[in-house]
């Protein structure tokens, strides 16, 4: 076991609030991971911040008409704010903008440009003449080259997932200008991944239990083979790049960002008063570093940020990337363009945090994405929190209140079920412990719940209510029992349940600093006193739901932000328009893609031959189910390889207000041309 641990949730960017999505991405996760490792009495800490810097932030700042140092300044005190209020403890929140770490990025730049370690490449990009600005990714959108989306970034597909660059998207346009960018030459410094692709996949090898979500895209990267990597770009809002010849660039935001965790680091060992101390936990060989992220940043914390790290040479590389998938909303992808989100400031305004802290930790998307929806919040509140751990801790404390004066009773002659329903504690805690250190973060919450579960068969099957009139012992060994999984319980659950349980352990005259070694069968001294307190959780009535759902509804309505449908895109000719030869067909057989999140592989029958044609619609419907399904299909567009298939092919789809894709159905017998 290393001497310590150091605890990294991917940076928000600061151009807008906190929903639902980011708290199940990176930010929950991390936190019950170091809420548990604090009560181990290990040395933890947790670093986050905003991440300032990029083109999200110049977009921010343009819709708003004002400067993007206006837009960061005031989200990241919103955001550090609402982290605080869910209890998301940070041993430190920094800023990219911040001084130390402008400093520390350029330092880092400084070292692998002496080390020689950098490309120089004049190259041409995409350039807006009109805005008289080179463009940056985000700032070019248009058709995908592997899957045929016809809005991609320039950086990625959201559709396949594809890696990209401005320059191989199709039919590209200014996202300031909406006119079609000319290309212009521009000098930049590369990263050569290449060079480190060795290096990366030795020490990956010696990786353990990291997810296969998580392995497989880190894998696919490396089977690819990596490839040169801009570390600057033409943008003035940034890291200036320290060169003379730089004018005008800055540090690409992929680059900087990650040495925002050392620059936050240093800045808390500032905070500490002991200015060195962030070697300890960056340049020391016996820290584990966690990177907690989204899975849209996989592959900027498993390899780039690692090979940054190798390169300079005095770092720790990451020990684990317990990286997550999506969160989606009632069954449709968030968007908050769409106002189809719930922002944690508005949950406030409505719910305790803990209740969310729970209900979100037994859906986080670990290994694929998963669904929030009101009536599920509704049904684990009051059918876990309520019913099975509220119930239980009430009844037992208030019975001992009753009929014990408010004192724990002996536990004289216990039977052997006694026994056993104790050692249940000791049995759960292990569990509980062994999921937290796999980052099985669901399965430490079901088995914490489960304690309180066996809690409350216990209670119910020696039914104190009848022996409390004839066997007083029996009655007294039932409430000893019960009392101790109940102090039990509020320790174990401290991670998840922090402010209920602190509640709790008030109740129960416990210390105020809980500690995981101290969970066994005898927490509680017999003859100590309890206090009677409130009932921990109230249940959720369906009409408060039903407001949510239509809080929910309304803003989804009334965002303008988006016009309601995509618009028409410039005329054709007819001639060009008859070049397409649409067929009639039906999928005969859909599977899953090794490696690819969004892609399925479908072999689909047009009559006169089968076609395997892949489609990037696995979010959206599952293999089994498109089985039988008839479909209009692109029968002549070129074939192309994706992830090593050849799809020869394009499934025409159509895409509603919530990003829901829809087939393009017809009922015409399979090779009938759709004219």
């Amino acid at each position: 076991m290393s001497k310590r641990t150091l605890v990294t949730s991917a940076l928000p960017y600061a151009n807008g609030p906190i929903h639902l999505g980011h708290l199940a991405g990176a930010y929950l996760p991390a936190d019950l991971y170091v809420r548990y490792k604090r009560l181990t009495d290990e040395d933890v800490i947790h670093i986050c911040g905003s991440d300032e810097h990029g083109v999200p932030i110049t977009i921010a700042a343009e819709k708003k008409g004002v400067s993007p140092q206006d837009i960061v300044d005031t989200f990241h005190e919103q955001n550090k704010q609402i982290f605080e209020d869910f209890g998301i403890d940070f041993d430190y929140y920094g800023r990219t903008s911040s001084s130390t770490h402008h400093k520390t990025s350029q330092e880092f730049f400084t070292k692998l440009y002496e080390d020689g370690v950098f490309v120089q490449k004049t190259e041409e990009q995409l350039y807006d003449p009109e805005a008289e600005m080179f463009l940056p990714d985000r700032y070019v959108r248009g058709t995908c080259p592997n899957c045929g989306y016809e809005d991609a970034y320039g950086d990625q597909c959201e559709s396949c997932g594809t890696s990209l660059s401005p320059t191989e998207l199709i039919d590209p346009k200014s996202a300031i200008t909406g006119d079609t960018p000319e290309t212009k030459k521009t000098t930049h410094w590369y990263l050569p991944l290449g060079d480190f692709q060795e290096r990366l996949e030795k020490w990956l090898d010696t990786r353990e239990n990291w997810k296969p979500n998580v392995a497989g895209q880190v894998k696919s990267w490396l089977n690819d083979g990596l490839k040169d990597r801009a570390v600057t770009r033409d943008l003035t809002w940034g890291v200036p790049v320290p060169l003379d010849d730089a004018e005008g660039k800055v540090l690409y935001v992929w680059f900087d960002a990650p040495i925002g965790y050392i620059s936050a680091t240093k800045e808390w060992a500032e905070q500490q008063e002991d200015p060195e101390r962030w070697k300890t936990y960056w340049q020391d060989e016996d820290t584990d570093l966690i990177h907690f992220i989204g899975k849209d940043n996989i592959v900027f914390h498993c390899i780039m940020f690692p090979a940054t790290l190798m390169a300079h040479g005095d770092y720790v590389l990451p020990k684990n990337v317990p990286a997550n998938e999506f969160l989606n909303l009632e069954g449709k992808k968030l968007s908050t363009s769409r106002g189809w989100a719930v922002w944690l400031d508005e949950y406030l305004e409505d719910f305790e945090p803990d209740l969310l802290r729970y209900v979100l930790g037994t859906i986080l998307p670990e290994t694929k994405d998963s669904d929030f929806s009101w009536e599920y919040f509704q049904n684990k509140v009051n059918s876990e929190l309520a019913d099975v751990l509220g119930n239980f801790v009430y009844r037992t404390t208030s019975f001992t209140e009753n009929y014990f004066d408010g004192t724990v009773p002996e536990l004289t002659n216990p039977t052997d079920k006694d026994r056993e329903t104790l050692a249940q504690i000791t049995a759960q805690k292990e569990k509980i412990s062994t999921a937290y250190e796999e980052f099985k973060l669901r399965e430490a919450i079901s088995e914490t719940m489960n304690l309180a579960r066996i809690g409350n068969k216990y209670f119910t099957e020696m039914e104190p209510w009848q022996t409390r009139k004839d066997d007083r012992e029996t009655c007294g060994n039932t409430l000893h029992v019960c009392l101790q999984i109940t102090a039990a319980l509020s320790i174990l659950f401290d991670p998840i349940l922090p402010n209920k349980m602190a509640e709790l352990r008030d109740e129960l005259n416990i210390a105020d600093k809980p500690d995981w070694g101290e969970v066994s069968d005898s927490i509680l001294d017999s003859g100590s006193s309890i206090n009677k307190g409130a009932i921990l959780f109230e249940k959720i009535e369906d009409e408060v739901v039903e407001e949510q759902l239509q809080k929910l509804r309304d803003r989804a309505n009334e965002q303008t932000e988006e016009p309601d449908h995509e618009p028409i895109k410039e005329n054709m000719q007819f001639e060009d328009f008859m070049k397409m030869d649409l067929r009639a067909g039906k999928i005969v057989s859909a599977s899953h893609i090794e490696n690819a999140n969004k892609l399925l592989k479908l072999e689909v029958d047009l009559g006169f031959e089968q076609r395997t044609i892949v489609s990037g619609i696995s979010n959206d419907f599952d293999p089994e189910k498109v089985v039988g399904q008839n479909v209009c299909v692109v029968a002549n567009l070129a074939p192309k390889k994706l992830m090593g298939i050849e799809s020869n092919g394009m499934i025409l789809m159509a895409e509603e207000e919530d990003g829901a894709l829809k087939f393009v159905e017809t009922d015409a017998k399979p090779g009938s041309p759709i004219t």
